[in-house]
């Protein structure tokens, strides 16, 4: 299917109050990671500071389509499709650690130097392990609604949407599924959305592009999230967690206390948004992704923003 659609991304980036000039597609790029599978990237071009955006798990880098409009006049922008999602390659090693090497040759292939790194869930986790193994190389580093301790219980039912899944006729078909599941979802955001998550399949109808052939380890990818407690205080880059302010996976308080962890540690809350803030509420989450590479966000605490 199609990705690009820039009607219906008009519409929407003017209904959510985003503004922008550049409607020009991004640029597709492939880049072979070593010993493993092809990462197929979105580049939005421009000549300012370069940052790099992981999309959450089942997702693919068009969830940053919001964002890239709204920050692509300030900053050289690149979304990845992680591997097993999107146009990139299956494999059968999807661990955290593999992962972040991709993101390795990408920013090795783009010929970036220190890029700003921004995960939101997923996404999240291996930037972070990427910022871990590369100091030096990592400008700053944002986790968007996840913590080391997130709420794993309040993703059952849309993990159970997506294993359940058994293909659709139409994307509207499938938009009323996901309403089901998530009622109070804007209906014209979720069908760009799963536009972007459905292709063909053999019989004709419509599956997910995200390699579904086995179950996520989530135990493994917990533990691994549990393990950042320990190594985080060694990162000097400045950090920043954007939960969303409805979200019920991570929590104030272990927004605080995971943030606390790191030297140079802040988080906000995104008014408005869910897990997936980068879709729920792009303007706010860019003015303030703007804000904080400027240096002059304020941080959150358990009493208010200090």
């Amino acid at each position: 299917m199609d990705d690009w659609h820039p009607k219906a991304l008009t519409t929407i980036a003017y209904r959510l109050g985003i503004a922008f000039t550049d409607l020009a597609p991004p640029l597709s790029h492939v880049f072979r990671s070593p010993g493993g599978p092809n990462i197929h990237v979105l580049d939005w071009g421009g000549r300012g500071p370069p940052a790099v955006l992981l999309h959450g798990g089942s997702l693919t880098a068009r969830t940053w389509d919001y964002v890239a409009l709204a920050l692509r006049a300030d900053f050289r922008l690149v979304a990845l499709d992680m591997r097993g999602h999107g146009a990139s390659d299956w494999t059968d090693d999807y661990s955290i650690v593999s992962c972040a090497s991709d993101l390795t040759a990408v920013i090795d292939g783009l010929g970036i130097e220190r890029p700003r790194i921004v995960g939101m869930s997923l996404g999240g986790i291996v930037a972070c392990e990427f910022a871990l193994r590369h100091l030096g190389r990592t400008e700053s580093l944002v986790m968007v609604d996840v913590t080391s301790r997130p709420v794993f219980a309040a993703t059952a039912r849309l993990r159970a949407f997506m294993a359940d899944f058994g293909g659709a006729a139409t994307v509207d078909e499938v938009v009323e599924m996901a309403l089901t599941v998530s009622p109070r979802s804007d209906p014209e955001r979720l069908r760009y959305r799963m536009r972007a998550l459905l292709k063909r399949g053999d019989d004709g109808r419509l599956v997910w592009k995200a390699d579904r052939r086995r179950p996520s380890d989530y135990p493994v990818i917990l533990q691994h999230l549990a393990g950042f407690e320990a190594r985080v205080p060694g990162m000097t880059a400045p950090f920043l967690l954007a939960r969303g302010g409805d979200s019920s996976i991570v929590s104030e308080d272990a927004a605080q206390e995971f943030t606390a962890r790191f030297p140079d540690g802040r988080w906000i809350n995104v008014k408005d948004a869910g897990h997936n803030v980068q879709e729920d509420n792009p303007r706010d989450l860019a003015d303030a992704l703007k804000a904080f590479w400027a240096g002059n966000l304020p941080s959150m605490t358990r009493k208010g923003i200090q």
